[in-house]
């Protein structure tokens, strides 16, 4: 009986067990696995560096920056890590120019658009200096722009956009800015 007993639980063991049956897929498996690199991030990097060598560094930037000697040439190395020298001379020709600018910009006379170029907002006060300095300062600043877009690998407009919001943020009261107007949609001048 005991025979007969184990006999029949080998059976229920056998053909009891459930079957589990593994098959491939007849498609391949797919992983995607996507990683967002916040770019602008760098962008904005690029645009502090540049404009610490124009402008010097924002006040906020210089309380962290004085703790040690060694962190004030840090700053200005990055700016230089992948840019070309002509990055660097333009934007010395810019910090040459600035105070100039400044002047102009505080009378209304030049206004920093949306794309982060000067355009001329006050032609009763015009002549002829104020066109070849700003004809002098945008094209110092497109070589810039193309420059930071080249090697952070994005769209000149994504740059300028950057760039515009530092530049007006900077810019000295009176100034003539170009702004999006929520409420309709388009863009606007008014008096920073």
């Amino acid at each position: 009986m005991k025979k007969i007993l184990v006999l029949m639980l080998g059976v229920f063991v056998i053909f009891g067990c459930a079957r589990v049956r593994v098959e491939a897929p007849k498609e391949p498996i797919k992983v995607d696995i996507s990683m967002r690199l916040d770019i602008y991030q760098h962008v904005e990097k690029d645009i502090d560096a540049i404009e610490n060598i124009v402008s010097g560094p924002k006040e906020k930037s210089k309380t962290k920056d004085n703790q040690s000697l060694l962190s004030a040439f840090i700053g200005t190395a990055y700016a230089q890590e992948g840019l070309s020298p002509e990055v660097g001379q333009a934007a010395l020709r810019r910090k040459d120019r600035r105070s100039a600018l400044i002047s102009w910009q505080e009378k209304g006379v030049l206004g920093e658009d949306r794309s982060g170029l000067l355009e001329i907002r006050n032609t009763q006060n015009q002549d002829s200096s104020q066109e070849q300095l700003v004809k002098e300062e945008n094209s110092d600043r497109m070589l810039i722009y193309q420059a930071v877009a080249k090697k952070n690998n994005t769209s000149l407009e994504e740059v300028e956009k950057l760039y515009a919001k530092r530049l007006q943020a900077d810019a000295p009261s009176g100034t003539p800015i170009e702004v999006l107007n929520e409420a309709s949609g388009n863009y606007q001048w008014s008096i920073k």
